[in-house]
């Protein structure tokens, strides 16, 4: 595109309001306006300059304050809403088909929809990761599109302005003042003492203070554009691990997010105050009853060794042993173990026994494992028993069939077929703890003996290596929201004009009053031409003009 030739013959960039040079005001918007749009110093912007091609469509898109504006509304919405139900986390479920039974039970319509919808496991959805994505987008794209321009005019910006450019400025003033050379001299002295930086050239004087405020707000974009890429590591494997882990005892599993880890759980310890021995805790203790003072899992680390496959049991590697206490976690490889939380007295095995009702005689016992339950048990005199099905957390029957909503053993039922010498086709019979169901009057009962339990840890795996992505992140936040909160940049122009006429302007992005309260010290020293505030007399103005309509 063609660039822009100003009176002065500088050739300004396609776009430009402001002449780099000078200051004229180039477009017809800002010739009529009777303040110029100092924001971005009147330079020219990609997104308001090409509007062509499909790129210039979506920069300019992504630029705009508006969008911005909307996608953060959508991020908090959406935040919000994953707050309404538990997430995936935080629910006891297994499976897909477990977590999703969950949400249907216990939230009826509004928790279906709300897994179908992917809000169960939100912050991990692609649809919420698209968001951010789009968020951090947005924030680069409008800070290149203003913060390039803004520091090109702010470093070309010339001490001598036309002045049309000065009186465009909010704060204005001037007048005739006998040897303006002392005025110009004992205001640069006072100016000075101000800590201003100053620029003479010609007659005219530049004064010049907090430039980098206006750099604040892209710097704490950077730091939440740092924070956001932080967030987005967090769904690439081996950045971010928060997984549960049930662990019962004796039981030795892969460690979720750890690949080539594993844990056995050797063994389970509860601690209780006692009335005897904590007698501070008594009146505790009768109000409330038990009363826990340490819980701790005795576990035993694993890694796969060299040349072996993974998870061959007889080829783990001893790493140690280790008590993992609350706040005391086991640590490894970037990897954190916690204690969080336990369940005791889970059922391991059920012991029955195979017995004729009319003679009450024993055909012997045999142990289903309520994890790994074998399919045949074979008992003495040529006798076994079939186990046809088996419902590890029985809730009921349904449409004529059991059915079981859990995989975790907490009400075990079983259908089994008795076969016997005399009952070569076998009996069948349902079994729960509480109700045994006979399709016939059987002359074979399963009889319940004894049951075995453990205990489970509740386990928290986690590893972070974005924590210091996003500390890093909150701390340029926080440096830019203080550079731009609490410093303003304020620039004074003082020129000649015709004969002793001298020419006062003044400008800052915030803080008006500090900058005429500056000024005012200024004029009284150097016996400079008063000012007006002429955001005050527009406004003024404006509403005169409406009273008389």
């Amino acid at each position: 595109m063609n660039k822009i030739k100003c009176l002065c013959s500088y050739e300004n960039p396609f776009g430009t309001i402001l002449c780099e040079r000078c200051g004229r005001p180039l477009t017809e918007e800002a010739k009529k306006s009777k303040l110029i749009d100092m924001r971005y110093e009147g330079a020219a912007r990609r997104s308001q300059t090409y509007k062509r091609s499909i790129i210039d469509k979506i920069w300019g898109f992504f630029s705009s304050v508006k969008v911005g504006i909307n996608i953060i509304i959508a991020v908090l919405l959406t935040s919000a809403i994953g707050t309404l139900f538990p997430q995936k986390l935080f629910i006891p479920a297994t499976t897909e088909v477990d977590i999703a039974a969950y949400y249907e039970k216990h939230y009826g319509l509004l928790g279906t929809l709300y897994y179908r919808l992917g809000f169960y496991d939100m912050y991990n959805s692609w649809w919420f990761i698209t968001l951010i994505g789009m968020l951090g987008t947005s924030i680069i794209i409008a800070n290149v599109d203003r913060v390039i321009p803004l520091y090109k005019s702010l470093k070309k910006q010339r001490t001598k302005r036309h002045f049309s450019f000065l009186k465009k400025q909010r704060i204005y003033g001037e007048g005739h003042v006998p040897e303006s050379n002392d005025s110009l001299a004992k205001a640069e002295e006072k100016l000075k003492e101000l800590r201003y930086n100053l620029k003479t050239e010609d007659g005219a004087l530049l004064a010049e203070k907090g430039r980098f405020s206006r750099w604040g707000p892209y710097v704490n974009h950077t730091g939440l554009i740092i924070f956001l890429l932080g967030v987005l590591l967090r769904s690439l494997p081996g950045f971010y691990v928060d997984e549960a882990l049930w662990l019962r005892e004796g039981e030795t599993r892969a460690i979720p997010g750890a690949p080539g880890y594993y844990l056995k759980n050797n063994d389970f310890l509860i601690e209780t105050y006692s009335k005897e021995k904590d007698a501070e805790f008594g009146q505790a203790i009768d109000r409330v009853g038990t009363i826990v003072k340490n819980f701790q899992s005795d576990v035993t680390l694993y890694k796969d060794a060299e040349g072996g496959l993974p998870g061959q049991s007889d080829r783990m590697e001893f790493v140690k042993d280790y008590s993992i206490i609350v706040n005391k976690p086991l640590q490894f490889d970037g990897f954190n173990i916690y204690q969080m939380d336990y369940r005791l007295d889970e059922l391991k095995s059920m012991t029955f026994q195979l017995v004729e009702k009319a003679t009450e005689k024993s055909f012997g016992e045999f142990t289903v494992d309520l994890l790994n339950p074998d399919r045949l048990y074979r008992l003495n005199e040529g006798a076994y028993v079939e186990l046809k099905d088996f419902y590890p957390d029985f809730d009921g029957i349904e449409d004529g069939e059991p059915k079981s909503k859990s995989p975790v053993p907490n009400n075990p039922a079983f259908i089994f077929k008795m076969v016997t010498k005399d009952k070569k086709e076998g009996e069948m019979s349902f079994v729960a703890i509480r109700q045994t169901l006979e399709t016939n009057k059987n002359d074979y009962k399963a009889v319940f003996v004894s049951a075995e339990t453990r205990d489970i840890t509740g386990l928290v795996v986690r590893k972070d290596k974005t924590l210091y992505i996003l500390l890093l992140g909150g701390i340029i936040f926080m440096i830019g929201v203080a550079q731009g909160s609490y410093w303003n940049h304020r620039r004074i122009w003082i020129q000649k004009g015709e004969e002793d006429q001298l020419i006062v302007a003044g400008h800052t992005n915030k803080n008006w009053f500090g900058l005429k309260k500056e000024l005012d010290k200024v004029i009284i020293y150097a016996n400079l031409p008063q000012y007006e505030d002429r955001q005050d007399s527009v406004f003024d103005k404006e509403e005169i003009e409406g009273e008389k309509e």
